[in-house]
């Protein structure tokens, strides 16, 4: 005997950009989206017995997004992706889940003659801001934000070493390496109760997404690294200190890695230690660094 245990879709890849044009101002502001909309509820019956009366077609899911994107703000996505899982758990009786992920891919207004344009704008890096929101019936909105693609490069303060040893260990210790990684990083909100709960936090979801950025920045910068954990801690630990509604922060980091060059072999040329100026970047295979750092709950 077999059973359907778990089922949802949607549409995914749903690629939007919105223009907003201040009249008063002439300031335009675009934002560039990536949706992605899935839904669960009462729609066994489409898989198990080929009854398509409870499906709510993926494409009429497309359309939702793109009409609602026209009706509300996009900005920021925390508030957009609420709003549209909210709109499919109230709008079909048959649904009871909808689950939103939202890439933002970010343009920036660009400096012309010592004034930044009104409307022309800069691709600002391969970084995204990525927010995943899910309504379940009865149960509040949960949000997750992140930073995905912020690549990052130090060519000093980072090193390697006292790590375990045995017979399978052939990597040397390192007091000075080059660092570099493309970050991952998301924190999970509070639970919100319902779309006006998730309003009266606006200001805020643009405010840890700047605090983090600049965090993860800074502390990457600025610490004298004895390893990837032991940094990617640190920038979590400083997420939670100056967001207090943010529950868990997550890293995940690639090591990419740079290796030293012997050119001993060409007449003696040292590029090694400290006469390494010349390294080889390795695509793989390569380090893979994740954490999950929690709030401590108070004790009552």
């Amino acid at each position: 005997m077999s059973f359907l245990s778990a089922a949802r879709y949607g549409k995914d890849n749903v690629w939007m950009l919105k223009v907003e044009r201040n009249e008063a101002t002439n300031i335009h502001t675009v934002t560039e989206t990536t949706v992605c909309a899935l839904i669960e509820g009462d729609i066994d019956i489409a898989y198990t017995k080929a009854d398509n009366s409870v499906v709510v077609a993926t494409d009429s899911v497309k359309n939702t997004i793109i009409i609602l994107a026209k009706q509300n703000p996009i900005n920021p996505p925390e508030l957009f992706a609420a709003i549209l899982a909210t709109h499919f758990v109230k709008e079909y009786k048959h649904i009871h889940a909808a689950h939103i992920k939202i890439i933002t891919h970010r343009w920036a207004r660009y400096d012309v003659d010592g004034k930044l344009h009104p409307h022309s704008f800069l691709r600002d890096g391969t970084k995204t801001r990525n927010v995943e929101a899910t309504v379940r019936e009865g149960s509040g909105i949960s949000i997750r934000s992140g930073i995905q693609g912020l690549s990052v490069l130090k060519s000093t303060g980072s090193a390697f070493h006292g790590f375990y040893k045995d017979e399978f260990t052939t990597l040397k210790e390192t007091w000075d390496r080059i660092l570099s990684t493309d970050v991952d990083a998301n924190w999970d909100w509070r639970m919100f109760a319902g779309l006006e709960d998730v309003k009266k936090e606006l200001p805020r979801f643009d405010e840890a997404w700047e605090n983090a950025r600049n965090i993860t920045l800074k502390t990457f910068a600025l610490d004298d690294s004895a390893s990837v954990q032991a940094t990617m801690y640190k920038m979590a630990e400083q997420i939670l200190d100056v967001t207090p509604e943010v529950s868990h922060v997550e890293y995940s980091l690639p090591n990419k890695h740079f290796f030293e060059i012997d050119l001993s072999w060409h007449k003696g040329l040292k590029n090694t230690g400290r006469d390494a100026e010349v390294y080889a970047p390795q695509s793989n295979p390569n380090g893979l660094i994740k954490c999950r750092v929690s709030r401590t709950k108070a004790k009552l």
